[in-house]
């Protein structure tokens, strides 16, 4: 979809997307067990400056922002309309998630830890697919995957992977949990998103 193109239904599914993605990170990281390759990011900054688990929406929108101002030097060409959409709302999304935690989760338990965790990463995998079905741009981090690929001449695929390697290493350094939800996002995201990417684009 070209950007002179781009309708408000797509915009709307997108962002509601991106309110999926802020909640599978949130709950992910509110179960302990776990981040993704980008969530374990957040959260280690968030843990290096002492900040609480409420403040890591505001974490994830300053790295966002900081990638963002990055890009625009570097590599403009892959910001675009998606790329606003995802970041502006995105920390609020977290944080929205983290409310939605509190709420629903009274006791934690081995079995809530469980059940959050799988339903942080549908909704998650979920909210990728939903954002990159709509075809409007891509998100901050993406942008950068995008650009390294680029200057280094190799396959996306292949840069993506180390990223996401570097990124878990990176977060964990830094003190961001990392456990069963890191393997399985690591195992899983990639297969997973591209089926609801499929179902979405059917549908």
């Amino acid at each position: 979809m070209e950007e002179g193109k781009i309708s408000f239904s797509a915009i709307l599914a997108a962002l509601v997307g991106v309110l999926l993605i802020g909640i599978g990170v949130a709950f992910n990281n509110c179960t302990g067990l776990g981040n993704d390759s980008v969530g374990i990011v957040y959260d280690g900054i968030r843990v290096f400056f002492g900040l609480s688990q409420s403040q890591l929406g505001w974490v994830s929108n300053a790295v966002n922002g900081g990638i963002l101002v990055l890009l625009l030097f570097a590599g403009r060409k892959y910001v675009s309309v998606g790329t606003l959409v995802y970041f502006v709302p995105y920390g609020m999304c977290i944080n929205i998630g983290n409310k939605l935690y509190e709420i629903l989760v009274k006791a934690e338990g081995p079995g809530t830890q469980i059940a959050f965790s799988a339903a942080g990463c549908f909704l998650l995998y979920l909210g990728v697919a939903m954002f990159i079905t709509m075809d409007i741009g891509v998100d901050p981090f993406t942008g950068v995957v995008l650009l390294l690929a680029e200057k280094t001449g190799k396959e996306f695929r292949t840069v993506k992977m180390i990223f996401d390697f570097v990124m878990i290493i990176l977060g964990w350094s830094l003190g961001g949990r990392a456990g069963m939800v890191t393997i399985v996002t690591a195992l899983t995201a990639g297969p997973c998103i591209q089926y609801f990417a499929g179902l979405l684009r059917k549908m």
